[in-house]
């Protein structure tokens, strides 16, 4: 049995969200999880303030190695957004890991069906394409990689947004590969079953509207009246 660290993006307009990645998780795990939320007040180390970007984690993700020490908590470490509904046990995805790489992904290649993004919300914006998109929405972090140890709390917070997201600080050969199921863009990929991590990318049902009744709402619903049932209370089922 081993405890498998997942940190979790946070940003309190999507409160909700969280919480549904982590009962997602809960329920399907064979393995202890412990849950990690990057929320920016309790990131004391780390200065935000010369930052943008369409959510509060956009960049703190890149400290999951920092926060582990550089592997001496925990070898390797997993990130996802907090968009997401895990399908499948999380320690299928776990036991994936490669201690050559740096970080796996997913290597998405794809042109996005949606001009904007998080539609009828304050959070509304456009959704430009770039290199690498979404590739850092879920990272398997070998945290004792040697060029990981670059990504301080100062060293993310004065370099580029483009710099990170594209992993540029590694080798392009640490930058390992991850199925594509295990990060599967509701609304830009057509629907598909067989997904083990539903990614509500261009906005999550918390955010309700058009994003309540996308692919996975009725399970992302179902969870979250799971996560929110009184104790003793029957689980969701349908």
């Amino acid at each position: 049995m081993e405890l498998i660290p997942i940190y979790l993006g946070y940003d309190s307009r999507e409160a909700a969200a969280y919480h549904v990645a982590c009962q997602s998780i809960i329920e399907r795990s064979s393995e202890p999880v412990c849950f990690i939320p990057l929320a920016l007040n309790l990131l004391r180390e780390y200065d935000n303030s010369g930052k943008d970007g369409s959510n509060a984690f956009i960049y703190s993700r890149f400290l999951v190695p920092y926060l582990e020490r550089w592997g001496a908590q925990h070898k390797h470490a997993i990130y996802v957004d907090s968009d997401v509904l895990f399908r499948a046990d999380i320690a299928e995805l776990w036991a994936l890991r490669d201690s050559y790489m740096g970080v796996q992904v997913v290597k998405h290649d794809y042109k996005t069906t949606q001009a904007r993004k998080y539609l009828g919300t304050p959070l509304e914006s456009d959704n430009e394409d770039y290199p690498k998109k979404n590739w850092s929405s879920v990272m398997l972090f070998n945290c004792g990689f040697q060029e990981n140890r670059k990504l301080t709390p100062e060293f993310v917070a004065g370099a580029q947004g483009s710099f990170l997201h594209r992993f540029e600080w590694l080798s392009p050969n640490r930058v390992g590969s991850l199925p594509i199921e295990w990060n599967w863009l509701v609304r830009e990929y057509p629907k598909n079953d067989s997904a083990k991590l539903l990614h509500h990318t261009l906005g999550s049902p918390c955010l309700g509207g058009e994003h309540w009744d996308q692919e996975g709402g009725h399970e992302w619903r179902r969870t979250l009246k799971n996560a929110l049932a009184p104790m003793g209370g029957p689980a969701a089922t349908g």
